[in-house]
């Protein structure tokens, strides 16, 4: 049921809203559907009806789920390559996948038809929680909707800001050839021979869909964005070292994004009954930037606690020990301590690239972690533990000594030649 508010409308009155309609809304409403949840009364309220291929996701995980019939491509072998090696990968039993937002945005439409979920296209404002209902208002002040709980994926800054505050940024093309030139059964994860930045980590990956359609990205994990410009630039650089002609290809769509890499809490329930999600609840992880494999795992977790009449709390997205270790990655790479390429390429090189890659979305043992602490190198870690644990006595001293942050909207303006399609 759509409804469009109105400043005459009273407000709603459900058990379940979510405020935000993106990508971890939409798997908890498939989810919901899934677990064939009944009697519940369910709204979502955002001001855009999401459609279409605004976003692509890409994760690991084992096949046999899900999200299976809904990828757009997915792999058992891929590659990380640095300036010196080149590791092919078997990722089995896991696989690497690609799934693009229009699926999932049409399995929430139709979950939302089957939940008969009540739709209020209006901007939602400040969220009052008197701990029995949940009171959601415009952005001007009207009361809009009561709930008796509320999952809210609205992106939002940290809690505080961290001691390392860092981006990851990309600009990926989606490059159409006139001839085969794209291998579909292998994908470039990581690949560092592109230029590295003064202060961060720069690579490139290819995600290949058939023989002549592949995304190909160019990325950055460091403090700051670059220009429109800049980002083609070094697109088209990782392009030519590829060997890819540009005069058989078409750029046929663009996508940008920046995604937060920091040590700075977000509080994934604020108060007793608003429970965030996505980025906000603390999804993505701080290490990588990767957040889909934990919206899926809490939207399945969602689901099961509503459909056996819980309180719709997911469990956290990571481990604490996996945070810590997070924080003290990030420092050293801030620091200049290790070497970006070195760092992950030392992880696949002396790990199973299964244990590697659980390690990164939380899914590891703390003996396995001790291995995969063990291939880095030790000094510079230890230097970088130390000064972490400086940084947090510092924190607990002077608590509101760091500047206030941010995640700025991704650079979306692209001289990217012949697209013919629009960006995204």
């Amino acid at each position: 049921m759509w409804q469009r508010y109105r400043m005459d409308s009273p407000p709603v009155d459900v058990d379940l809203a979510l405020v935000g309609g993106g990508g971890a809304a939409s798997l908890v409403l498939a989810a919901l559907a899934r677990h064939r949840v009944r009697d519940v009364r369910i709204a979502v309220v955002d001001p855009v009806h999401r459609r279409g291929q605004d976003r692509t996701w890409a994760f690991w995980g084992q096949p046999g789920n899900d999200l299976d019939e809904l990828l757009s491509a997915s792999w058992s072998r891929v590659e990380v390559v640095t300036p010196d090696t080149q590791h092919a990968l078997d990722l089995t039993p896991l696989r690497y996948a690609m799934l693009r937002s229009g699926p999932i945005y049409e399995r929430a439409a139709a979950a939302e038809r089957r939940l008969g979920v009540t739709r209020i296209v209006a901007a939602a404002g400040s969220v009052d929680d008197d701990g029995e209902r949940v009171l959601v208002r415009t952005v001007e002040g009207r009361p809009l909707l009561r709930a008796g709980w509320l999952l809210d994926s609205r992106p939002r800054p940290p809690h505080r800001p961290g001691r390392t505050n860092w981006l990851q940024h990309f600009r990926g093309w989606w490059l159409r050839a006139d001839r085969p030139v794209f291998d579909p059964a292998r994908a470039v994860l990581m690949d560092f021979r592109t230029p590295q930045p003064a202060r961060g980590v720069s690579f490139g990956y290819v995600l290949p869909v058939d023989s002549r359609y592949a995304l190909v990205e160019y990325t950055e994990f460091s403090p700051h964005l670059l220009t429109g410009a800049a980002y083609d630039a070094a697109l088209a650089g990782y392009r030519d070292l590829l060997g890819l002609d540009p005069a058989r290809l078409t750029v046929a769509e663009v996508e940008n994004g920046v995604i937060p890499m920091t040590d700075g809490p977000f509080v994934a329930r604020p108060t007793p009954r608003v429970v965030r999600l996505g980025t906000a609840g603390g999804a993505t992880r701080p290490s990588t930037g990767f957040t889909f494999s934990a919206m899926h795992r809490q939207a399945e977790q969602v689901a099961r606690a509503v459909a056996a009449g819980r309180p719709p709390v997911p469990a956290s997205a990571y481990p604490d020990r996996h945070r810590w270790m997070d924080a003290v990655a990030l420092r050293a790479l801030n620091g200049g301590l290790v070497d970006g390429p070195e760092f992950f390429g030392r992880l696949f090189e002396r790990n199973p690239a299964s244990r590697v890659l659980r390690f990164l979305d939380g899914d590891t043992t703390v003996a396995e972690d001790l291995a995969v602490m063990r291939s880095t190198r030790l000094r510079p870690m230890v230097t970088a533990t130390v000064a972490d644990a400086a940084g947090r006595l510092r924190d607990r001293l002077a608590p509101s000594r760091h500047p206030a942050w941010t995640v700025p909207p991704p650079v979306i303006d692209s001289e990217s030649p012949n697209v013919d399609a629009p960006g995204h």
